[in-house]
């Protein structure tokens, strides 16, 4: 087809079943072929090559499903090794990498799993993480499952001093896609503060007023062009003197996507989220799409965060 594929992992949990369903729906709203990826942690090659054949009973389980009859190609995969090595590789050949929050292993209290948090960090494509029903705020059904909002609605978390060009671009799609609404929210800090050579004495050159405004110039200028791009998506801007993340939490309440760049920091033990993306993907109640801004998030506009 020509098309890059949307990318699920699944382990037969509940969780994995939810971001299936989720990736389908996005497979299908992009025309582009399903690809849904089992790892076996301790098989063997030829194990990982009778899944393939048929011989996964977590893929077997899933043949079936009639919600996946209707995409335009679906294709199975077994491989063979460590998830949280091998699922953040997969976003090379993807366009979207899909998780559920948790998976089978580890402790079941646990906000967020480790393959979630290394597809988010390392991974080439964007990232969506689909959240338990159970996080506080999460509106549920009869059948315990989340109940969608009844304004669609895709929130942008973006920094206003930053240029963050592939996240702000990507929410813009994705609220076209959906013919939702698009919710920019940023947050800053006041009074600015110096390094600890000047005492952390605030900076007065300008009233807190006159840096709002000149932020609120800098983002509009950068979602210029996307607004342009996508002119039938109703923007509204949120630009406040708070914490980023728990604005965006609190958003995603009433949001069906949360979306933020990836801003990963470099730490000697290896790359790591930026906080605001680590925060909303631990305590967001809708999905959460992470949006690397360039091939190795070395430096420009994806450092930070």
């Amino acid at each position: 087809m020509g098309t890059s594929p949307v990318i699920v992992g699944v382990d037969g949990s509940p969780d994995s079943e939810r971001a299936l369903r989720w990736a389908a729906e996005a497979a299908r709203v992009r025309s582009a072929p399903l690809r849904i990826v089992h790892v076996w942690p301790y098989a063997t090659a030829e194990r990982a090559a009778a899944g393939e054949r048929g011989g996964d009973a977590v893929l077997a389980d899933l043949r079936d499903r009639p919600f996946l009859a209707a995409l335009p190609e679906v294709e199975f995969r077994a491989l063979s090794g460590l998830a949280d090595t091998l699922l953040p590789a997969l976003g090379a050949e993807g366009q979207l990498l899909v998780l559920g929050s948790r998976g089978r292993g580890g402790f079941a209290s646990l906000l967020l799993g480790s393959n979630g948090l290394a597809c988010a960090a390392r991974s080439a494509c964007p990232v969506v993480v689909v959240p338990r029903p159970d996080r506080a705020g999460t509106e549920r059904g009869p059948d315990g499952e989340a109940v969608p909002p009844a304004v669609r609605q895709v929130t942008l978390g973006v920094d206003a001093a930053s240029d963050e060009p592939a996240a702000i671009g990507f929410a813009f799609a994705e609220a076209a896609r959906r013919g939702a609404r698009l919710r920019v929210v940023s947050g800053y800090t006041w009074p600015m503060l110096l390094p600890p050579a000047f005492e952390y004495a605030a900076v007065y050159e300008s009233t807190q007023p006159d840096y709002e405004d000149a932020l609120a110039l800098q983002l509009a200028d950068a979602l210029a062009p996307h607004r342009a791009r996508h002119p039938g998506v109703e923007v509204a801007v949120q630009l406040r003197a708070e914490d980023a993340a728990g604005q965006l939490v609190a958003a995603s309440v009433g949001s069906d996507l949360l979306v933020v760049a990836r801003h990963r920091r470099r730490l000697p033990v290896g790359p790591r989220l930026g906080s605001v993306a680590h925060a909303v993907l631990l305590h967001a109640v809708c999905p959460v799409a992470v949006v690397p801004e360039t091939a190795d998030d070395d430096g420009g506009a994806g450092s930070g965060g």
